[in-house]
């Protein structure tokens, strides 16, 4: 029903009395500033996306940056014609990004935006696979057994690639002691069906790095024995805008031999809101042809590499405007202050009694603790619980466990983003204290505590961003 007297408040209109539709479109229309209130009030019920600390999304972009976006909602990065300056703007962003890897390609680099970086591993993977097929069909090989290496601590879309398209994942498991992917393990798995080797910079799971330089020269020499041309796609998705300015020296880019493409996440450490990654490949050379697709029937001839076709400019516009505003000692100071209060908290952690650090070192924003042994064995409660507290707080602080060969391990992560202050950080770590000295008092176990006894599966309660589902087991 229609409001008829604009003088009636929002509250007081008919639509407001009424159960928002769920299931089939409402018959007749609302006035907007009321269909707006009911939208506002259930998404009230969301968390604060400032006190998430399971998600890598950013979560804050300055006034200039939100209406540069708002201004370009209605852009579609397609339409290439329509929209000539978006798209060459698009064009400086990739530019931009692949010279921080050290690109050699002059003066125009090699490579796309995408709705974000799973995409854009998508993209990687299926360029390393088509050059592959390509080279097996010249020798008159079999191309029906592809194969890639990753560890176990790869994020989800490396699942779905080998899915999607019938790959088969080779994983190198992370252990205690080899806490990320080991470079001969690399090798040993390698045959000639294997594509490519997919290092992680900045893996979801522990927030550590995989040594790309180490795994590059174990191939170099593996290659040159056998007469492969096995590859290197780097997963920079957290990485890949962190290590250009608060690591510059360490060489994992486009400045090794095997390392042919690198995807980045945008809206994570690019400081972006989602959704947008990027792609891009050491030469024009190695993206296969048949990966750019023409239309024309949008007034001109158009050519796209991408899985999805119309996507938002909005992103790409505000991936540019951090580029020039923040410029490269910008970027440095934002991913230096987060890198500093992530180890701030870090050390904390390691004060606490309950606690132990899986690494002594934070080489990303993020990291993982657990219950020490000893203490898990007396303790009647879990970090599940300790998620939960947190949770009465606003905090969003996932508990999860670690994959296959450390799958008895429950750990809690943090990812500091720029707009965590120190005083944030201070009242996080306040509120673990409390919630620790409040578990501590407790006379009987816990449901999660009883079942982590019984061996029985604990649902995670919170998106820890790896995409899997988590249990728990006894430890």
């Amino acid at each position: 029903m229609k409001t008829e007297n604009p003088n009636t408040p929002i509250f007081g209109t008919p639509e407001e009395a009424r159960v928002a539709p769920k299931f089939e479109m409402p018959k007749t229309s609302m006035p907007g500033e009321v269909a707006y209130q009911l939208v506002h009030d259930e998404a009230m019920m969301d968390g604060n996306a400032r006190l998430n600390l399971a998600t890598f999304v950013t979560t804050w972009m300055d006034d200039y940056a939100r209406r540069v976006m708002t201004e370009n909602m209605d852009k579609n990065m397609i339409d290439k014609t329509e929209y000539p300056q978006t798209a060459e703007i698009e064009r400086r962003c990739v530019n931009i990004i692949a010279k921080l890897w050290h690109s050699p390609e002059p003066p125009y680099c090699t490579g796309t935006s995408t709705v974000g970086s799973s995409e854009a591993c998508m993209l990687g993977g299926i360029a390393a696979l088509k050059r592959w097929q390509k080279r097996r069909r010249a020798k008159g090989l079999p191309t029906n057994k592809p194969n890639f290496i990753i560890s176990t601590c790869m994020q989800v879309v490396w699942e779905k690639f080998a899915i999607y398209w019938d790959v088969e994942m080779r994983m190198v498991p992370v252990t205690m002691e080899k806490i990320t992917m080991d470079p001969q393990d690399v090798v040993g798995m390698c045959d000639e069906n294997t594509i490519c080797v997919v290092p992680i910079q900045g893996v979801t799971i522990t927030g550590l790095n995989d040594n790309v330089k180490e795994i590059n020269d174990a191939l170099d020499k593996l290659n040159a024995e056998k007469g492969w041309e096995i590859c290197i796609h780097v997963d920079a998705a957290t990485g890949g805008f962190i290590h250009p300015f608060i690591d510059p020296d360490t060489v994992w880019d486009f400045r090794l031999k095997w390392v042919l493409s690198i995807s980045v996440s945008g809206h994570k450490f690019g400081l972006v809101y989602p959704g947008l990654g990027w792609v891009c490949w050491k030469g024009k050379e190695y993206l296969p042809e048949e990966m750019a697709f023409s239309v024309n029937y949008l007034g001109a001839n158009i050519t796209q590499v991408g899985l999805n076709f119309s996507r938002p400019a909005a992103q790409i516009l505000g991936q540019y405007y951090q580029f020039i505003r923040l410029g490269f000692q910008g970027y440095k100071e934002v991913q230096y202050n987060s890198l500093m209060i992530a180890k701030y908290i870090h050390d904390e952690i390691a004060k606490m009694a309950p606690f132990v650090n899986y690494s002594e070192d934070v080489v990303n924003p993020l990291f993982i603790w657990y219950l020490k042994p000893e203490y898990a064995k007396a303790a009647k409660w879990t970090l599940y619980d300790l998620q939960d507290k947190l949770s009465q707080h606003g905090w969003m602080v996932p508990a999860y466990t670690l994959p296959s060969k450390l799958e008895d391990y429950v750990v809690m992560r943090v990812v500091v983003r720029q707009g965590f202050s120190r005083d944030m950080a201070d009242m996080l770590l306040g509120d673990i204290k409390n919630a620790i000295a409040e578990l501590e008092k407790l006379d009987f176990p816990t449901p999660t505590r009883m079942a982590q006894e019984k061996n029985l599966p604990v649902e995670a309660k919170m998106f820890n961003h790896g995409g899997r589902r988590h249990k728990t087991v006894k430890k």
